[in-house]
């Protein structure tokens, strides 16, 4: 009889810190012990702290172990499965003061990150072993395809999202129910569902943990689509460098079949569907729908000028809709609990909840999932933790390389797709940047420049030639070349490239720009005429110095430099001779004494 469940983090981030060699050494000791009939061990998905991997959370209990290694197994069997002991030093510190009966003193519940989420998109992720459909049938999996197929016509199925309010979760937030209107209203002998599992923004991980951890949530959501629009096929792309997502959602499409829940007459209805999958090369363009819906169909993924959308000619030229895996993975949900639910938390034009890959100079880095309105302020300093080291916030970037930085003094800002486009950025497909007074502003343009611009498709001149223009302008600015008319410039023609280009990649590319220049202006303009990055981050605008009071002659950082740019003899004052330094800070790291600064 199973008295004890451990649940062991099998995410990227998990695994990559060493989780697999967790569990083979749990299922080890827990053999040597004769506890191997009475413990159960379950690999899940992520559970969302990912800086405190690998996670291990042990059931009826509910105490959560946090950077947990391979030595302290034999501890934790021995004290906690064996004689009842938490392990105190192990248990994540940052819970609550008060504890319950039903928060246990170390559980998850008890922690600040999850006090204010909400999860609907990540329900099971951290809960079950997505490699096993008995677990996503006993947390109500393929419920709502039960429902929908043998109580709901697919015009009850697009009324019930369209009443929800579900804006489409990959960016652009377009209504999901009228999407698939669209596509029902659409007269072809042949239509498709696709997921938009491409996710290629930078810090961006939201749909490939659903995908690890709960799979099924997705192919069931595909099925109910394909119901409610008359499509018998579904298409998931998803990039090649999420192994494990790949191989977890084909082990998922696997058993779906073997259950009869995808195929032939499904439910014993004379509804059929099935779903394959197109694995992507990584390009980011191919976030873009008609890029994805090209390379699916195995050509070079470029956009296509719409209209026509691809409701009406999509994939092969048959009405087709594309949703990301996110916004499958709210729709179960939707279809068992209904619209007023859904509509209950979240904001009038923003319902629901929303997923975010929280990253950047914030201490709780992970995945977090809460209710559309949360400000700015309660998912950085509540949830994540605040700016660590004592360091002030500085901007926070939301939506990748086609959204903007936000200043500290909006912080209070509710995230929500319509207001954060009136305040200079977007919601995007769920990038959440934090970043401290360390960062460089025009750097940070710079590097979300660079990104899109080796990106682009070339398929369009003001993307593929205009972003390159605007890359040379910012680099002529860091190295300190640049000109006060190069600031009308970088709006002139970051506008013409948002106005002219073919797809999203291009219109959205100039945004990382045109925020910065509205909320950061000075530091462009110390850039340019005081020839000084304030942050101290522009290499080529930074002099290395010693301070002669604080230098005791030590020799090490001249020994150190790999320019040779620090003379002087021992225990005399040293000095740093600019003309030579690469800047690269080895000096700075070595000194004992902090008698080395940068200015």
């Amino acid at each position: 009889m199973i008295r004890s469940h451990v649940l062991v983090c099998g995410g990227t981030g998990c695994t990559s810190s060493g989780s697999r060699a967790i569990s083979e050494k749990l299922a080890e000791e827990l053999k040597i012990k004769g506890l191997d009939e009475e413990v159960k061990i379950v690999q899940t998905g992520c559970f969302g702290l990912c800086a405190l991997g690998p996670i291990m959370i042990i059931y009826p209990e509910g105490t959560f172990y946090s950077m947990v290694t391979p030595e302290d197994i034999p501890e934790i069997v021995e004290e906690h499965l064996l004689k009842g002991r938490i392990v105190e030093r192990l248990v994540y510190n940052d819970s609550a003061e008060a504890k319950t009966e039903d928060a246990p003193a170390g559980s998850l519940s008890d922690t600040q990150f999850y006090k204010k989420q909400k999860r609907v998109a990540l329900r099971n992720c951290g809960v079950i072993n997505p490699e096993v459909i008995d677990e996503y049938i006993a947390m109500d999996g393929y419920f709502a395809l039960a429902k929908v197929l043998k109580e709901m016509t697919p015009d009850d199925v697009i009324k019930t999202i369209l009443d929800s309010g579900l804006r489409g979760r990959g960016g652009g937030g377009f209504p999901t129910g009228r999407k698939w209107m669209f596509a029902k209203a659409s007269v072809s002998d042949k239509k498709y569902v696709v997921c938009n599992a491409d996710e290629g923004d930078p810090g961006a991980f939201m749909d490939r943990s659903v995908l690890e951890g709960d799979p099924h949530a997705v192919i069931e959501a595909m099925a109910i689509a394909g119901y409610a629009i008359g499509a018998d096929e579904g298409w998931v792309y998803v990039r090649a460098e999420y192994p494990i997502a790949v191989r977890r959602l084909q082990i998922a499409i696997d058993q779906a079949r073997e259950y009869g829940l995808l195929g032939k007459n499904i439910f014993g209805t004379d509804f059929n569907f099935d779903i394959h999958i197109r694995l992507g090369a990584g390009a980011f363009v191919c976030g873009e729908e008609t890029a994805l819906l090209t390379s699916v169909e195995g050509n070079r993924g470029e956009p296509r000028p719409r209209p026509p959308f691809p409701a009406v000619k999509g994939l092969w030229e048959k009405p087709t809709i594309v949703n990301n895996v996110e916004t499958y993975a709210n729709i179960a949900q939707i279809i068992l609990n209904g619209s007023d639910w859904f509509r209950s938390f979240g904001t009038e034009g923003s319902t629901g909840t929303k997923v975010f890959a929280l990253g950047g100079k914030i201490k709780n880095t992970g995945l977090v999932e809460i209710p559309m309105g949360t400000t700015l302020r309660e998912v950085i300093e509540e949830i994540g933790g605040g700016v660590p080291n004592g360091k002030k916030f500085k901007a926070a970037q939301t939506g990748g390389p086609s959204g903007g930085c936000l200043p500290a003094e909006l912080i209070d800002t509710p995230i929500d797709f319509d207001t954060l486009v009136k305040a200079g950025s977007m919601m995007g497909s769920g990038g959440l940047i934090v970043m401290d007074e360390d960062t460089c502003m025009v750097d940070i343009a710079k590097f979300f420049l660079e990104f899109t611009v080796d990106e682009s498709c070339g398929k369009c001149s003001p993307c593929r030639v205009g972003t390159v223009r605007l890359l040379e302008i910012l680099e002529k600015i860091t190295s300190g070349n640049g000109e006060m008319e190069d600031l009308d410039k970088l709006e002139e023609l970051a506008n013409y490239i948002k106005s002219a280009s073919l797809c999203a990649l291009g219109q959205t590319a100039p945004n990382p720009i045109l925020s910065t220049l509205h909320f950061f202006r000075d530091e462009y303009i110390a850039h340019i005429v005081d020839k000084k990055c304030p942050a101290g981050v522009c290499k080529q605008l930074l002099s290395y110095n010693i301070d002669a009071d604080k230098c005791k002659g030590c020799t090490l950082c001249a020994r150190k430099c790999p320019a040779g740019a620090i003379v002087g003899k021992v225990k005399e004052v040293h000095v740093i001779d600019n003309q030579k330094c690469v800047k690269c800070g080895a000096c700075i790291e070595t000194c004992k004494f902090g008698a080395i600064y940068k200015k």
